[in-house]
């Protein structure tokens, strides 16, 4: 069975429990918030579906609103069982990047005091999300979310003992560089995700992403590794268990 770490099944436009339903080796999955509207709509799914872990934050496009929403999504921390999606995108930059470093590094504060995983969003922004994560020092439970960074970077973020999340990229046609740096990354400090309705694999390019594609991923990096897909799914869903706490 696997355990799909990264679903914004809030943000389908399909019925969620038809959408897992058709996930039949699927244990249960995560479904992150984006803002305080998306992330009391991942509560609600949670509350309605014991296969559905939810988590609370706000995404770097939307740090300027930080300020506005900071307080609210601070008082859903007994409701979940992550803080984020936070993090930083230098890429589309769709708010000030130091926006984004306060917004970040607010949330990585809160997910430090209530002992919770940190789901990091990381796009073109390595340095500054490494400087971030080794202040707060909070090693599996820092999530790298779909993640894309090459070798180098690989290395210097296994030395802070986080958790490498990998989704549809690990398997594109055009993933080469992921590849790369997901290869020098033990199974048991992996996990796999979909970012569900974004980034699907192939053969389904140009669908909509959900969590029964998420075995997909998990077949590339068993040839990356060498392993049998069996033992990814064993070792990635032993991850997020301990990651999560389920």
């Amino acid at each position: 069975m696997w355990i799909d770490t990264h679903c914004h099944l809030q943000l389908t436009d399909s019925n969620p429990s038809e959408v897992l339903d058709r996930a039949v080796d699927v244990d249960w999955v995560v479904v992150p918030g984006i803002d305080l509207v998306s992330s009391r709509a991942a509560i609600d799914l949670a509350a309605g579906d014991s296969r559905i872990l939810a988590s609370a934050g706000l995404h770097p496009h939307d740090a300027a609103r930080w300020n506005q929403e900071q307080g609210a999504i601070e008082a859903l921390m007994s409701e979940v069982s992550a803080v984020g999606e936070m993090g930083l995108d230098y890429y589309r930059n769709l708010s000030d990047p130091e926006d984004q470093r306060i917004a970040f590094a607010d949330q990585l504060a809160l997910a430090q005091r209530h002992d919770l995983p940190a789901i990091v969003h990381c796009r073109d922004a390595f340095s500054d999300v490494y400087d971030h994560l080794g202040r707060f020092d909070l090693g599996a439970k820092a999530i790298l979310h779909c993640w894309t960074g090459g070798p180098r970077w690989t290395k210097r973020f296994l030395e802070l003992g986080v958790t490498f999340s990998f989704a549809g990229p690990v398997a594109f046609e055009s993933g080469d560089t992921v590849r790369r740096g997901a290869a020098l990354v033990p199974p048991e400090r992996a996990m796999v995700e979909t970012d569900t309705p974004y980034l699907t694999p192939p053969p389904f390019r140009g669908q909509t992403n959900e969590p029964a594609h998420v075995a997909l991923n998990g077949a590339a990096l068993a040839e990356l590794w060498s392993i049998d897909i069996s033992q990814v799914a064993e070792a990635t869903s032993q991850r997020a268990r301990m990651v999560f706490g389920s």
